[in-house]
């Protein structure tokens, strides 16, 4: 089964305002509860990261890391229903989908998800 990707402004407001928030050099996340029985995954990056091509590739490596990871998370049967926002940050555009995927591992462990 995939996640659902979160669409909606009001759903990311939802996760900045009330959710537990993992903080690293590359990446943060956000994990709140929801209500639904699907993992929701939400990803961001700002203008600050740089041109449209950087933004892009922190997109696509962030994805990448995911999609290394989701099976870790999918095979716990407590933890779908939760929505998961990963925000890029300045330096994530010049690292490795594998240092991303050790970093959001971290994050997801310390989230109790993983």
């Amino acid at each position: 089964m995939k996640p659902v990707t979160l669409t909606k402004n009001w759903e990311f407001q939802r996760a900045y305002n009330r959710g537990k928030h993992y903080v690293s050099d590359i990446l943060v996340t956000y994990v709140i509860k929801n209500k639904s029985d699907n993992l929701q995954i939400g990803i961001t990056t700002s203008k600050k990261i740089g041109k449209a091509v950087s933004r892009n590739r922190c997109r696509r490596i962030i994805k990448e890391a995911f999609c290394n990871i989701y099976n870790d998370i999918y095979s716990k049967n407590n933890c779908r229903n939760y929505d998961l926002v990963f925000v890029a940050r300045t330096k994530t555009a010049f690292v490795k989908s594998t240092d991303i995927e050790k970093c959001m591992r971290i994050h997801l462990q310390k989230a109790g998800i993983i």
